[in-house]
């Protein structure tokens, strides 16, 4: 062998070892970094979506994603705004006013688009049921707690019962504040968002000790809200007998997930495939999600238009997508 074969040869197996170094730098470069802006790391929704992104990490071919700890839907939705996050947490009442230009964004609408939603938080009104308080209408004068002080449920129920004509005497306080008033009879009730389509912990710990009635919307109400509040859905919360209380209705906004309009049709279109498809990874980090059809409840309680990679995903399904969740 002459000294230059072995020179030819050599610089061949250099010049291979340098395309194969390139074509795994290519491959590396193709690969999509999105960040999730989430909530308090303290939340069970902050726990969902370290979930989701390992998830999308493992499903999802080129996708990397990381979650951020954020101040939820508002700062998230600001954030996507401003390219500072590729899509979030997000409650459908506000991402509604969002793209509507209205509330809080007040003549400064912006295009973000739900990817999905995986749990619904029904506004639960519950009263003592020696409080002989069995409407909504009833409330009038009477001390009542409309949400937590400073949460968007004492928001969404002081505009309801506002929007009803309804006037209780507002008792205002934190969740131990306000449990307490109640069991004490200070309070005869309050509204609390539900645990998924359940009552959550607080009100099932009250209702050991205190028979309790849920106070749930009339047709006219229900009319009402859809006409003048449609930021809100109307949801069906379901007989609870170890406390209880009978079917009913109210109103509720669900949490789902949301990305600005420019995300790209196909990396929607997989991430909520990916989403929808799962049945083990989120339920073990939120059990709510457990044998829940996300993409059955995100078409029937969006308020907003969904993002067109999802809305393909939906229809392939066979689902009906409506008129009104199909951005212009």
């Amino acid at each position: 062998m002459t000294v230059a074969t072995t020179f030819t040869r050599k610089a061949l197996l250099a010049l291979c070892v340098s395309s194969l170094a390139l074509g795994s730098g290519s491959a590396l470069a193709q690969q999509k970094r999105l960040l999730i802006g989430t909530t308090s790391s303290s939340s069970s929704h902050y726990g969902y979506f370290v979930a989701v992104s390992q998830l999308i990490n493992k499903e999802v071919a080129n996708l990397d994603t990381s979650v951020v700890e954020t101040g939820a839907t508002m700062d998230n939705l600001r954030r996507m705004e401003r390219r500072q996050m590729d899509f979030g947490l997000v409650t459908t009442n506000v991402i509604h006013h969002a793209n509507a230009g209205t509330g809080d964004f007040e003549g400064k609408p912006s295009k973000i688009r739900l990817l999905w939603i995986y749990s619904i938080a029904p506004q639960i009104a519950v009263v003592r049921k020696d409080a002989g308080v069995n409407t909504l209408t009833e409330l009038n004068g009477k001390r009542f707690n409309t949400g937590l002080r400073g949460s968007a449920t004492e928001k969404t129920s002081d505009a309801v019962l506002e929007l009803l004509g309804i006037s209780p005497d507002v008792v205002r306080g934190s969740t131990g504040e306000i449990v307490d008033a109640v069991k004490d009879n200070r309070a005869i009730g309050y509204v609390k968002s539900g645990a998924g389509l359940r009552i959550d912990a607080s009100t099932r710990e009250i209702s050991t000790f205190t028979p309790l009635t849920a106070l749930g919307l009339d047709a006219a109400q229900t009319a009402k809200i859809q006409e003048a509040m449609p930021e809100l859905s109307i949801v069906e919360v379901p007989a609870d007998p170890s406390a209880n209380l009978p079917d009913f209705v109210t109103w509720g906004f669900g949490v789902g997930a949301a990305a600005a309009a420019e995300m790209d049709e196909q990396t929607a279109y997989d991430i909520v495939k990916a989403i929808v498809e799962d049945t083990e990874v989120q339920a073990a980090a939120f059990g709510d999600v457990a044998g829940v059809d996300i993409a059955e409840m995100t078409v029937r309680y969006a308020a907003s238009p969904l993002h067109p990679g999802a809305v393909r995903y939906f229809r392939e399904r066979g689902l009906d997508v409506p008129a009104r969740l199909i951005a212009d």
